[in-house]
């Protein structure tokens, strides 16, 4: 009776993977996608001259905010002719308008470098929680310059 062999070394029995032609195939298809494309041309390359931002030595000046505050509750930025009604509802404590018009003063103020200032006009006989909610809503948008006046030209 004949005895088979049994192989110690099984590691000659495992398949081998050749990938020679693996790395040819890449590196046909690496010349292909270098040969076949455009190169896009540089800004410098296009014979253009591009405005230079000069930066300003002073920063403009901001000019403050004017509030008004009037007896029925009503709310006006600005004075004189370029006065304008943000906040007609009195019961309404949110301020959402003027709310966003002074976070756009501080983002103005801010990239400007400068603290954003407001002025508040509030009329003798306004409800002091009126005058409180502005000054919650000048607080919320991080504005601690405030100033209240007297002045009654351009009102």
């Amino acid at each position: 009776m004949a005895r088979k062999k049994v192989s110690d070394n099984l590691e000659d029995d495992e398949p081998g993977l050749d990938i020679s032609s693996l790395i040819d195939v890449c590196f046909l298809l690496l010349i292909y996608f270098l040969v076949t494309t455009t190169i896009q041309p540089r800004e410098q390359d296009l014979r253009m001259a591009l405005p230079a931002a000069a930066p300003s030595e002073t920063p403009p000046v901001l000019e403050p905010m004017f509030i008004k505050i009037e007896k029925s509750g009503q709310i006006f930025v600005n004075a004189g002719p370029e006065s304008q009604i943000v906040e007609s509802e009195t019961n309404n404590r949110t301020l959402v308008e003027l709310r966003s018009r002074l976070d756009s003063l501080a983002a103005a103020a801010e990239a400007g470098g400068q603290q954003p200032i407001v002025q508040i006009w509030a009329d003798g006989e306004s409800q002091q929680q009126r005058i409180i909610d502005v000054l919650n809503c000048l607080a919320s948008a991080n504005i601690s310059k405030v100033t209240f006046t007297d002045l009654v030209d351009n009102l």
